[in-house]
Protein backbone atom coordinates (compact mmCIF):
# COMPACT_ATOMS: atom_id res chain seq x y z
CA UNK A 1 0.00 0.00 0.00
CA UNK A 2 2.85 2.40 -0.31
CA UNK A 3 2.18 5.68 -1.39
CA UNK A 4 -1.19 5.89 -0.07
CA UNK A 5 -2.33 8.85 1.87
CA UNK A 6 -4.59 8.60 4.84
CA UNK A 7 -6.21 11.74 6.79
CA UNK A 8 -5.18 12.97 10.22
CA UNK A 9 -8.70 12.82 12.29
CA UNK A 10 -8.84 15.90 14.47
CA UNK A 11 -7.40 16.21 17.79
CA UNK A 12 -4.52 15.22 19.73
CA UNK A 13 -2.43 12.82 17.45
CA UNK A 14 0.90 12.16 16.78
CA UNK A 15 0.91 10.09 13.17
CA UNK A 16 3.97 7.85 13.34
CA UNK A 17 6.52 8.51 11.30
CA UNK A 18 7.61 7.03 8.22
CA UNK A 19 10.82 5.80 9.27
CA UNK A 20 10.21 5.05 12.43
CA UNK A 21 7.26 2.60 10.69
CA UNK A 22 9.64 0.94 8.36
CA UNK A 23 12.17 0.14 10.94
CA UNK A 24 9.80 -1.06 13.60
CA UNK A 25 8.20 -3.56 10.80
CA UNK A 26 11.74 -3.98 9.60
CA UNK A 27 12.60 -5.82 12.85
CA UNK A 28 9.58 -7.84 13.39
CA UNK A 29 10.35 -9.55 10.01
CA UNK A 30 7.76 -11.23 8.17
CA UNK A 31 4.83 -10.99 9.77
CA UNK A 32 2.36 -12.64 7.44
CA UNK A 33 -0.14 -14.61 8.59
CA UNK A 34 0.44 -13.31 12.17
CA UNK A 35 -2.20 -10.87 14.56
CA UNK A 36 -1.87 -7.54 15.09
CA UNK A 37 -3.49 -5.17 17.78
CA UNK A 38 -2.68 -1.46 17.65
CA UNK A 39 -3.61 0.49 20.67
CA UNK A 40 -4.16 4.00 20.74
CA UNK A 41 -4.43 3.79 16.98
CA UNK A 42 -4.92 7.48 16.65
CA UNK A 43 -5.00 7.96 12.46
CA UNK A 44 -4.59 3.82 11.64
CA UNK A 45 -1.40 4.18 10.26
CA UNK A 46 0.15 1.23 12.05
CA UNK A 47 -2.71 -0.96 12.03
CA UNK A 48 -2.90 -0.46 7.97
CA UNK A 49 0.96 -0.91 7.98
CA UNK A 50 0.17 -4.34 9.63
CA UNK A 51 -2.78 -5.02 7.12
CA UNK A 52 -0.18 -4.70 4.17
CA UNK A 53 2.57 -6.65 5.48
CA UNK A 54 -0.03 -9.62 5.51
CA UNK A 55 -1.14 -9.66 9.21
CA UNK A 56 -4.64 -11.49 8.65
CA UNK A 57 -6.46 -10.11 11.87
CA UNK A 58 -5.53 -7.22 12.90
CA UNK A 59 -7.56 -4.87 15.49
CA UNK A 60 -7.47 -0.85 15.55
CA UNK A 61 -8.40 0.74 19.44
CA UNK A 62 -9.48 4.05 19.43
CA UNK A 63 -11.03 6.02 22.06
CA UNK A 64 -11.46 9.32 20.93
CA UNK A 65 -15.16 9.34 19.29
CA UNK A 66 -14.28 12.30 16.51
CA UNK A 67 -11.81 10.04 15.07
CA UNK A 68 -14.00 7.45 14.21
CA UNK A 69 -15.48 8.58 10.89
CA UNK A 70 -11.52 9.75 9.49
CA UNK A 71 -9.99 6.03 11.19
CA UNK A 72 -13.18 4.08 9.29
CA UNK A 73 -12.62 5.79 6.15
CA UNK A 74 -8.95 5.01 6.33
CA UNK A 75 -8.55 1.76 7.26
CA UNK A 76 -11.20 1.02 4.55
CA UNK A 77 -8.29 0.83 2.20
CA UNK A 78 -6.78 -2.03 3.50
CA UNK A 79 -6.70 -5.25 2.08
CA UNK A 80 -8.06 -7.18 5.05
CA UNK A 81 -11.06 -6.04 7.10
CA UNK A 82 -9.42 -3.72 10.19
CA UNK A 83 -12.06 -4.38 13.23
CA UNK A 84 -12.38 -1.25 14.63
CA UNK A 85 -12.87 -0.61 18.57
CA UNK A 86 -14.12 2.61 19.70
CA UNK A 87 -13.64 2.64 23.47
CA UNK A 88 -10.77 3.53 26.51
CA UNK A 89 -7.99 1.14 25.88
CA UNK A 90 -7.92 -0.09 29.49
CA UNK A 91 -11.72 -1.07 29.34
CA UNK A 92 -10.21 -3.02 26.36
CA UNK A 93 -7.65 -4.72 27.62
CA UNK A 94 -9.68 -5.86 30.68
CA UNK A 95 -12.25 -7.68 28.55
CA UNK A 96 -10.25 -8.99 25.42
CA UNK A 97 -10.20 -12.54 25.10
CA UNK A 98 -8.23 -13.04 22.07
CA UNK A 99 -4.56 -13.16 21.48
CA UNK A 100 -2.43 -11.47 19.38
CA UNK A 101 0.75 -12.23 18.37
CA UNK A 102 2.19 -8.44 17.89
CA UNK A 103 0.40 -5.44 20.24
CA UNK A 104 1.22 -2.06 19.11
CA UNK A 105 0.76 0.46 22.27
CA UNK A 106 1.14 4.10 21.05
CA UNK A 107 -0.70 6.37 24.01
CA UNK A 108 -0.59 10.33 23.89
CA UNK A 109 3.11 11.32 25.36
CA UNK A 110 1.11 12.69 28.35
CA UNK A 111 -0.28 9.44 28.97
CA UNK A 112 0.72 8.73 32.43
CA UNK A 113 0.01 5.10 32.86
CA UNK A 114 2.52 3.64 30.36
CA UNK A 115 3.61 1.06 32.71
CA UNK A 116 0.20 -0.09 34.50
CA UNK A 117 -0.83 -0.68 31.25
CA UNK A 118 1.85 -2.62 30.13
CA UNK A 119 1.73 -4.27 33.05
CA UNK A 120 -1.76 -5.10 32.45
CA UNK A 121 -1.56 -6.38 28.79
CA UNK A 122 1.25 -8.86 30.63
CA UNK A 123 -1.07 -10.17 33.35
CA UNK A 124 -4.02 -10.56 30.52
CA UNK A 125 -4.23 -13.18 27.69
CA UNK A 126 -4.01 -10.75 24.93
CA UNK A 127 -0.76 -11.38 24.38
CA UNK A 128 -0.14 -15.21 22.32
CA UNK A 129 3.08 -17.31 23.23
CA UNK A 130 5.89 -15.30 22.29
CA UNK A 131 4.33 -12.38 21.59
CA UNK A 132 5.87 -8.84 21.54
CA UNK A 133 4.38 -5.86 22.67
CA UNK A 134 5.54 -2.74 21.08
CA UNK A 135 5.76 0.64 23.29
CA UNK A 136 6.07 3.87 22.14
CA UNK A 137 7.18 6.51 24.10
CA UNK A 138 9.12 9.60 24.96
CA UNK A 139 13.20 9.41 25.32
CA UNK A 140 12.11 11.00 29.04
CA UNK A 141 9.77 7.90 30.11
CA UNK A 142 12.94 5.65 30.00
CA UNK A 143 12.55 2.23 31.38
CA UNK A 144 15.23 1.14 32.92
CA UNK A 145 13.09 -1.74 34.88
CA UNK A 146 9.90 -2.40 32.35
CA UNK A 147 7.07 -3.64 33.84
CA UNK A 148 6.24 -6.87 35.88
CA UNK A 149 5.98 -9.49 33.73
CA UNK A 150 7.75 -8.11 30.57
CA UNK A 151 11.32 -9.12 29.58
CA UNK A 152 12.77 -6.24 27.00
CA UNK A 153 14.02 -7.84 24.26
CA UNK A 154 14.99 -4.82 21.49
CA UNK A 155 15.01 -0.77 22.11
CA UNK A 156 14.74 1.67 18.93
CA UNK A 157 15.55 5.08 19.32
CA UNK A 158 13.65 7.81 16.87
CA UNK A 159 14.53 11.78 17.63
CA UNK A 160 13.00 11.64 21.23
CA UNK A 161 11.04 9.22 21.25
CA UNK A 162 11.41 5.43 21.75
CA UNK A 163 10.02 2.53 20.73
CA UNK A 164 10.40 -0.65 23.46
CA UNK A 165 9.91 -4.25 22.30
CA UNK A 166 8.57 -6.54 25.03
CA UNK A 167 7.95 -10.14 25.81
CA UNK A 168 6.21 -11.64 28.49
CA UNK A 169 8.38 -12.96 30.84
CA UNK A 170 8.72 -16.83 31.48
CA UNK A 171 8.29 -17.39 35.01
CA UNK A 172 10.27 -21.10 36.08
CA UNK A 173 8.68 -23.01 38.72
CA UNK A 174 10.78 -24.81 41.50
CA UNK A 175 10.40 -28.60 41.69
Amino acid sequence: MRGRRVETPPGLIRPAMDRMRESVFAVLGDISGRSFLDLFTGSGIIALEAASRGSLHVEAVEMDKKKCKILLKNVSIAPVRINCRFMPVELYVRQARQNFDYIFCDPPFLYRYKHELAASIAASALLGGGGILLMHHPKEDYWADGSEGLALSDRREYGRSIVDFWRVETRSVSV
